[in-house]
């Protein structure tokens, strides 16, 4: 029997083998130990992790399944609340979630909720378990644009509604962030992603590559001239910030978003591709959130010693505690309280250095974390040839400014409702990172579940008149 006051251990890759491939980190759960640490679960009446759960999961309800050693009902149970479980088994951050709040941690370590629902999702796509669709459609046509986690989330819920869903990509592949922001090591892409997209297409939703909205064509134009009746926008947040430093024009200089897609979408890391990327022998990650980490841990399996330069300490480090834990492990080292001052070139126009100043913590600022200051006289030089700028993202200003009567706010998010997901045009709803800016995945699924209710809702009032 289990130590119940602590979860089953997952097994990993050696960090020293894995800091040289691409391959999973995690391997997770076999049956044998999906089920030993399924009987920690207390089985709660007023389960606290299904309102941790952005997208209300009926935990108690999978797991249960999963200690009887029923895992197809346990997808079931999964699949009513998630289209994408096998993801956000990987990558939700449920230690702030539904592990956050589980009752069996307050004497001992939470029930490992994440690695459970990855378990079951894994093996409902080895076993090609069907999800549930529609037994009727209604009639009733509606546009998604974007086929990241709040798309496809929003898509797969329409679908099981009866909805007929086309969903736009402007990217020549789906899925959005999950194949262009997420490394391999974090998520496979054939083994996970495409197989999660294909039980969405099992749904009936239909797929177009290759169109830029607010260029191929228009939400206007899909709503006049195409005939579909509502429009969800989930098109994320791809534009990145910089910090407008002294250099960072300068070649060599990445932002996170470009060095990712570059190894993630166009498999830059495979030498069979011939995608051009800047390796580096030294590389500067300039912030602390996830995808600074997946920048970091990319560079260095591409060869790189990195340095992660954030001007907060590791206790305000955004990114998550188990993301943090594998980039120490596999020899990123941490410059905290660190932020840059300028990038140095040489007479060439390549990198030689960073300057960075030595940071201290005062009051907390808007956000909660405590403000970091200037210690004046403290800068310093770091030998550099590469820099990654992971400072955020904003959306893209191209759907907004197209579209008549909808409405953004200062940082050009377009603005929703947050039950809904309704915008200010009629018929028209938002979620995701084209809402809030970038976050989580699991926060993107939430808000496609929030539109695709508001969109059927719209619908069903709109067709009562």
């Amino acid at each position: 029997m289990a130590d119940m006051l602590k979860k089953v251990p997952v097994r990993e890759q050696d960090p020293k083998v894995r800091a040289a491939n691409f391959e999973e980190v995690c391997l997770g759960y076999n049956m044998e130990e999906a089920m030993e640490e399924a009987q920690r679960c207390l089985n709660c009446k007023n389960a606290k992790c299904i309102k941790g759960c952005p997208v209300s999961i009926d935990i108690p309800g999978f797991i249960h399944q999963v200690k009887e050693g029923n895992i197809e009902e346990a997808y079931k149970v999964i699949g009513k609340s998630s289209a994408l479980p096998a993801i956000c088994g990987r990558v939700c951050p449920q230690e702030s979630q539904c592990e956050g709040v589980c009752i069996r941690g307050i004497k001992g370590e939470p029930v490992s909720i994440g690695k459970l629902e990855r378990f079951v999702a894994d093996y409902a796509l080895e076993h090609d378990i069907k999800p549930q669709g529609a037994e009727k459609m209604n009639g009733h046509k509606v546009a998604v644009i974007g086929s990241g986690p709040s798309g496809l989330t929003c898509a797969g819920d329409l679908a099981k509604l009866g909805y007929d869903v086309t969903v736009f990509e402007a990217l020549h592949e789906l899925g959005g962030v999950l194949v262009y922001g997420i490394p391999e090591f974090r998520l496979p892409k054939q083994k996970v992603v495409a197989k999660e997209i294909e039980k969405v297409k099992e749904l009936g939703v239909k797929f177009e590559t290759n169109v830029v909205i607010g260029k191929s064509t228009t939400i206007d134009q899909l709503m006049e001239d195409e005939g579909f009746e509502a429009v969800f926008i989930g098109s994320g947040a791809g534009l990145p910030m910089f910090m407008g430093i002294p250099g960072e024009n300068a070649n060599g200089v990445f932002s996170a978003n470009e060095y990712l897609t570059r190894s993630n979408l166009m498999k830059a890391f495979d030498d069979s591709y011939d995608t051009p990327i800047i390796a580096g022998k030294k590389v500067a990650v300039v912030g602390g959130g996830n995808v600074a980490m997946d920048a970091a841990r990319t560079a260095l399996r591409l060869g790189a010693d990195v340095h992660i330069v954030y001007r907060r300490s590791e206790a305000e480090l955004p990114a998550r505690v188990e993301e943090v834990h594998h980039a120490k492990e596999e020899g990123v080292i941490f410059d905290l309280l660190r932020n840059p001052k300028k990038i140095n070139v040489d007479e060439n126009g390549n990198i030689k250095s960073m300057t960075v100043i030595k940071m201290e913590l005062g009051e907390p600022d808007a956000s909660g974390r405590r403000r970091p200051i200037e210690v004046p006289g403290s800068e310093y030089d770091i030998e550099v040839d590469t820099v990654i700028m992971s400072l955020g993202t904003s959306p893209n200003p191209l759907i907004s400014s197209t579209t008549n009567g909808l409405d953004v706010n200062r940082r050009k998010c377009i603005v929703a409702d947050e039950e809904t997901g309704q915008t200010s045009k009629e018929g028209v709803y938002a979620g995701g990172d084209a809402v809030t800016g970038a976050a989580t995945v699991i926060l993107a699924m939430g808000a496609g579940k929030a539109g695709a209710k508001g969109i059927d809702e719209y619908l069903k009032e709109k067709g009562s008149k």
